[in-house]
């Protein structure tokens, strides 16, 4: 026993030092991390509330109103449960408001003081807090300060934690090693050298390596739960600091989602598998919801369903109506829908193309609304309905609807599938409640919205415009604070989420360079190598502007008369829905707008307009968007957009100018583009001239900024904001449910 004392007393003496030293440095890392991370809440909340703040202080309201109204934008931040205190100074030094929460001894710093970087920790009777002051900015003006406090008690007990889990680490590795220390010295001196030997020489662990093994799966289990739990307390910084890639997506699905099943549910395929004689093509269509989420279903694997409509769709499915996508590299599937030509007829042309699409445009075509169609559209839903029950392998799967082909569809899913998440993004404007109120099946359509457990629009003024629309045609519950609306079950949480593309772009790496792809698409359409080049991409569809672009042009040759044989316009227009009167006459009125042009200005080896009305693949239009000195972005009204931003990524040149329809969504998120009315003609045409003569040094500072943003809030980020709310959404419902009522007592005895 006493040599067993000689190296267990040493033993205990050194882990409890080496235990006293690693816990102070734990805990100030763990410190450490957690002011960073409310750094950027803070900033996160000051940035939320800047605009609105900034509204409220500079409206034209007596104080009482505006007092009202600085307590009406502060009180909503205040519910998290982190923000323990909010107080704003206003110019001179002094508070217009603070929560009673906020310390009496915390006063407002004096006017013209610096900006803090970081925030401080302040110390008061009731705890610690993390105080943190962000200036309010109105046009450079400083127009009061914001003070953020959020509680740090929860910085305490996780540091606790964490020093408990550091004893049990050292407590564990002690008794291990005291353990191992007895054995060996109460064997004989003879068998405790040869044991010696046999270890040094590794015959030891090879002769009985198991028991070793277990005795080292407690060390194992508690070092696996510190770095757990090391880990989860990194993973709390801001989505804003995450590289969103798509193994960011895969991180989602697997830690926050724990491998949940994702189905997206669309009309549009991403993939089409056309007969071309003896041969079988497969065609990506020319859509920006395929554009988007193509790349979020490759991240996240996955069951894409939708309509099948190529030509030969039904020769590559399996038994099941199964494909696997990309041919190149399958890490997905898709289930194919099959309908009938009346289905397609009523269901896609005429209810949702002739009704809903010019519903929610501005573009002043009359939308058509008929009951045979709105039929087909409800049978359709329900057989969608039934396909994701069908390929739902669990009873709770994340579903992402897609667009307004499907309004009725989340309430089918929710009445078959109650724990499933269902998200519905609507790619489209959503008008005002006047313009919506002509459709006969209004309230339909929004009960069906509504079995939606998050339901996503491109920008807040959509957002806004759904919450005025519900609280006019349905006895719902309203809640613009939480951003939720009540009705007929779960609440629907309503929030914005500007959709993008992928980062990088795929196919771009297989680009030739800017230079070679400028000189190749000059000598294929036969122009000179100086010929400035403009283009436009779009769907043919009068939503997009495009006699309004041709407008432009002309105009601008008008004004301009010295770019005539100097400038060619392509428009790359890609047929679409050309069934409908609509599509045809404009489709006659573009072929007519553009021989007009070109008969009026047309020189020897160039044309100002060259009009391609076909389909082109993804690469085509990348080697176009390279080649081009502008892109004209002209719409009447777009929920977001894509063509800007491709025009922008496909530009690592930083070369290029973006001309941009002021309706489109991606107008809020590329300022700096050159932002146009596309009704007002002088003023596309003055914009066209500015794009032309704009020096490269101011080219490259728009294309720098625009290509900065598209790089952080890219796609994946897109999907990912989704996936964290579901996420959240299904968390809560969890908690929701393992929640006990408590047992009722037993009757009195008699």
């Amino acid at each position: 026993m006493r040599l067993s004392l000689r190296f267990i007393v040493p033993l205990i003496v050194a882990l409890g030092a080496i235990a006293y030293g690693v816990a102070p440095l734990v805990d100030d890392l763990t410190l450490r991390w957690f002011v960073r991370d409310l750094d950027v809440r803070s900033k996160l909340v000051a940035n939320a509330v800047q605009e609105p703040l900034a509204e409220a202080m500079t409206a034209d309201l007596g104080p009482a109103a505006r007092q009202q109204r600085l307590e009406a934008v502060l009180g909503r931040i205040t519910q998290d449960e982190r923000l323990f205190a909010i107080g704003y100074c206003d110019a001179a030094g002094k508070f217009a408001y603070r929560t009673v929460t906020l310390p009496r001894d915390i006063a407002c710093r004096p006017p013209g003081s610096p900006v803090e970087e970081t925030g401080r920790v302040h110390h008061f009777a009731g705890g610690s807090l993390h105080l943190a002051a962000h200036p309010l900015l109105v046009d450079g003006t400083r127009m009061g300060e914001l003070l953020i406090a959020h509680d740090m008690s929860f910085i305490e007990r996780r540091s606790a934690d964490t020093k408990k889990y550091i004893v049990y680490l050292f407590t564990g590795i002690g008794l291990v090693i005291a353990l191992i220390t007895v054995v060996i010295a109460e064997l004989s001196w003879r068998g405790w050298v040869a044991g010696i030997k046999a270890l040094i020489r590794g015959q030891l662990l090879a002769q009985n390596p198991e028991p070793r093994a277990k005795e080292l799966k407690p060390i194992a289990r508690d070092l696996e739960a510190l770095v757990r739990d090391l880990e989860a307390e990194r993973r709390l910084r801001d989505e804003s600091q995450m590289s969103w890639v798509p193994e960011t997506l895969r991180t989602i699905l697997r830690e926050d989602l724990k491998g949940d099943e994702i189905l997206i549910v669309s009309n549009r395929e991403p993939y089409i598998h056309v007969r071309q004689g003896e041969r079988v093509d497969v065609l990506r269509p020319a859509s920006g919801l395929v554009t988007a989420l193509e790349p979020v279903m490759r991240a996240c694997s996955g069951t894409w369903i939708a309509h099948g409509a190529g030509s030969a769709d039904r020769e590559v499915v399996d038994a099941n109506d199964h494909v696997r996508v990309p041919p190149e590299n399958p890490s997905y599937q898709i289930r194919r829908v099959w309908l009938s030509k009346e289905e397609e007829a009523g269901y896609y042309y005429g209810f949702a193309n002739e009704g809903l699409w010019p519903l929610c445009h501005i573009a002043h075509t009359r939308p058509v609304f008929r009951a045979t169609d709105w039929e087909h559209y409800r049978a359709v839903n329900r057989r969608f309905a039934d396909t994701v029950v069908s390929e739902s392998r669990t009873p709770n799967p994340i579903i992402l609807v897609q667009d307004y082909h499907f309004a009725l569809l989340p309430r089918m899913i929710r009445e078959r599938l109650p724990e499933a998440t269902i998200i519905t993004f609507w790619h489209i404007p959503w008008p005002n409640p006047e313009a919506f109120g002509v459709c006969p099946w209004r309230a339909e359509l929004l009960d069906g919205m509504l079995g939606s457990s998050i339901l996503g629009f491109h920008t807040q003024f959509h957002c806004n415009n759904f919450f005025d629309t519900v609280d006019r045609y349905l006895e719902a519950r309203v809640d613009r604070e939480t951003f939720t609306i009540s009705y007929g079950g779960e609440p629907t949480e309503v929030h914005r989420y500007p959709i993008s593309i992928e980062w990088p772009l795929k196919g771009l790496a297989k680009q030739p360079p800017v230079a070679d792809c400028r000189r190749a698409i000059r000598e294929e359409l036969g122009l000179a190598p100086d010929v400035a080049l403009g283009i436009g991409v779009d769907r043919l569809d009068y939503t997009k502007g495009i006699l309004e672009r041709f407008a432009a042009i002309e105009r601008f040759l008008e004004m301009e008369p010295a770019w005539v044989g100097r400038l060619a316009f392509v428009q790359i227009a890609a047929p679409s829905r050309s069934s409908i009167d609509e599509y045809q006459s404009l489709d006659a009125r573009v072929r007519a707008a553009a021989q007009r042009i070109n008969d009026r200005f047309a020189s020897p080896g160039c044309r100002p307009i060259v009009l391609k009305i076909e389909h082109h693949d993804a690469e085509r239009v990348y080697t176009h968007y390279r080649a081009s000195d502008f892109c004209f972005v002209s719409s009447l009204h777009d929920g977001m957009n894509l063509v800007a931003k491709e025009f922008v990524a496909t530009r690592e040149d930083e070369r290029g100018v973006l001309v941009l329809s002021q309706f489109a969504g991606a107008a809020r998120e590329l300022p700096e583009a050159l932002i146009v009315n596309p009704y007002d003609t002088e003023q596309c045409a003055a914009a066209v001239r500015d794009a032309l003569t704009m020096p490269p040094d101011e080219q490259r500072a728009r294309m720098r900024s625009m290509r900065a943003l598209l790089m952080e809030f890219n796609v994946y980020r897109w999907a990912g904001r989704m996936l964290l709310d579901a996420a959240r959404m299904r968390n809560r419902r969890r908690l929701a449910v393992g929640k006990r009522a408590p047992a009722a007592l037993p009757p009195p005895a008699r």
